[in-house]
């Protein structure tokens, strides 16, 4: 759920818990139960003041998440305010609870330079200022067979840039790099998917164009 609106969430939406907006939630629509059922392992199911729904906080406005088939981590693509886009990523193990920091932060920063205290903050993984986008489409992980070299790299992209990045994690941290896109057509990243095969997919909202991610 994004914040709600307003630039820089005057009403502290991202790091109240006893709202759903500027959060990750957890949901159980299987059950039978109406409308939904709270999954009894929720992080916060018993904590005073939140939502039992919440699973993460300090979104500011998550645009597309995906699980990676493989893992079983999650990556989420979040829009910044006014500088800074982020990836964050839960490792599949994690029992939830993590406060990925709108609006204490944007990025790996303090929010508009203030001061701040980043203890028991998630940082994000990956970073880029808007001197390289104005507005980050989170992706997916390459799964499939046919690229071998493409195993385990998540794609996401920016929407006004139209740039597509590739970032994985190598032993000591987490590396991305603009990945080349033959002929430079003008791109409106909007969404990014998968098939049955694990291979990735980008919808360019420019012209309605789906374009497949293949090995250089």
């Amino acid at each position: 759920m994004g914040d709600g609106g307003s630039g820089g969430d005057p009403l502290n939406n991202g790091q109240s818990p006893g709202t759903l907006l500027g959060k990750l939630l957890r949901i159980d629509v299987e059950s039978g139960v109406q409308p939904y059922k709270v999954p009894p392992d929720n992080p916060f199911l018993l904590s005073a003041g939140y939502l039992p729904e919440i699973w993460a906080l300090g979104l500011r406005n998550p645009w597309r998440f995906s699980f990676d088939r493989g893992t079983g981590d999650l990556y989420i693509g979040d829009v910044g305010q006014g500088a800074v886009e982020e990836i964050d990523v839960q490792p599949a193990g994690s029992p939830g609870g993590q406060n990925y920091g709108w609006n204490i932060m944007e990025g790996a920063g303090c929010f508009n330079g203030a001061a701040c205290n980043p203890a028991g903050l998630t940082l994000p993984v990956a970073t880029y200022d808007h001197s390289q986008g104005c507005s980050i489409t989170g992706g997916m992980v390459y799964r499939g067979a046919a690229f071998p070299a493409l195993q385990g790299i998540y794609f996401y992209g920016d929407f006004c840039s139209g740039r597509i990045w590739g970032l994985r994690e190598n032993g000591a941290g987490w590396e991305t790099a603009v990945l080349p896109v033959p002929g430079n057509p003008p791109m409106n990243i909007a969404t990014f998917g998968e098939d049955e095969e694990g291979s990735v997919y980008v919808a360019n909202y420019a012209n309605g164009d789906l374009l497949k991610i293949l090995s250089p």
